[in-house]
């Protein structure tokens, strides 16, 4: 397994008494930049279950809603939220990290090919690109990229009040919201399909000059931005797969579902695969253990993938921009409802 959020919350949670449990990891170490994951219920019972929900609490903002917006600023549509909150990255793998016993072996190294033996159980939660899944699912497992870029970031200062919210215009969108270090942003737009190295210096002075038509809010969060704080991905996705189990190999978290981020369920599915599986496995004969897992999680995380990408294709559309936004602008308390004092005009609003 690996030593991301799925692969430790599950060696946090197994039974010591029961597994012989080794972590490998690519390059091991915690992050040290990481924006904010936003952490549904069904995450934070998972949280409980590990045993550091109360210090996770402690180290996050709480997000009240999501507002979605014109590029504008004008808000078309909101919906409250109670108790959701939002952790940083790099404090969830610390706090995963520090729940591990110290009985977990712990093994640095790449795996480009993995053989299950005749007994053990090897667990794929080596991330999008899972070495297990192709290994064992073959070829047309292989993650996909899709057209979109992700560039994330947290600033400094509370920049997010009065502009909390998710601005789409016509084929890309921005974020903004609470972090316990300032101002969690994110914005994905269409690039090209390259898989080369992305210069975050390069890809944030892009970015300012895409959004520098958007919402005053939205400018000053970038102006604020820095490369050091800021992190650039492609957005890559799974192919949908039959079933999360073949014989004693199970996959969890973006090596059994990678999804675009657009529904922010990415992290907290990983999690309540770990912990679901982990109670499975404490109290069952394996094999039984690992069907009973792929019963509980396979459709639920497959339909949340699907809606995710539907969510995507919404938020960045571009032929069907002005459709869109037509019908959302009927949803919005009216024109006059903005909290920025952004014009109509600007790239939303064509």
């Amino acid at each position: 397994m690996g030593g991301g959020i799925a692969g430790l919350a599950l060696a946090a949670r197994l039974d010591p008494a029961r597994f012989e449990v080794t972590v490998t990891e690519q390059r091991y170490g915690l992050p040290t930049v990481g924006t904010s994951l936003a952490m549904w219920p069904a995450a934070q019972r998972a949280l409980g279950d590990l045993g550091i929900l109360d210090a996770v609490r402690e180290a996050s903002p709480v997000i009240d809603g999501m507002t979605v917006r014109a590029a504008s600023g004008r808000a078309w549509t909101s919906a409250q939220a109670t108790g959701l909150i939002g952790v940083s990255r790099v404090d969830l793998i610390r706090l995963l990290d520090g729940a591990v016993p110290g009985s977990v072996r712990r093994v640095s190294g790449r795996l480009d090919v993995v053989r299950p033996g005749p007994a053990g159980l090897v667990v794929g939660a080596d991330g999008v690109h899972s070495a297990v899944r192709r290994s064992c699912w073959g070829a047309r497992s292989g993650a996909r990229p899709t057209r979109y870029l992700a560039v994330r970031g947290v600033a400094p200062g509370s920049l997010w009040r009065g502009h909390t919210g998710e601005y789409w215009g016509r084929g890309q969108l921005f974020g903004i919201g609470p972090a316990a270090a300032g101002t969690n942003w994110y914005a994905a737009f269409r690039t090209g399909a390259g898989q080369g190295s992305l210069d975050v210096a390069a890809v944030l002075a892009e970015t300012r000059a895409r959004y520098a038509g958007y919402a005053p809010g939205i400018r000053d969060v970038l102006a604020a931005a820095v490369p050091e704080t800021t992190l650039v991905q492609r957005i890559w996705t799974t192919p949908p797969l039959g079933r999360y189990v073949r014989s004693r190999v199970a996959l969890l978290g973006d090596a059994a579902h990678a999804m675009t981020p657009n529904l922010g369920r990415g992290a907290c599915e990983a999690l309540v695969d770990a912990v679901t599986l982990a109670a499975l496995l404490n109290t069952r004969p394996v094999d039984e253990a690992l069907s009973a897992y792929n019963r509980a999680r396979h459709l639920r995380t497959q339909a949340l993938r699907w809606a995710s990408s539907a969510v995507m294709r919404l938020a960045l559309a571009e032929r069907g921009q002005p459709v869109r936004d037509a019908l959302l602008g009927l949803a919005s308390p009216g024109p006059g409802s903005r909290s920025d004092g952004a014009s109509e005009s600007g790239p939303g609003r064509k």
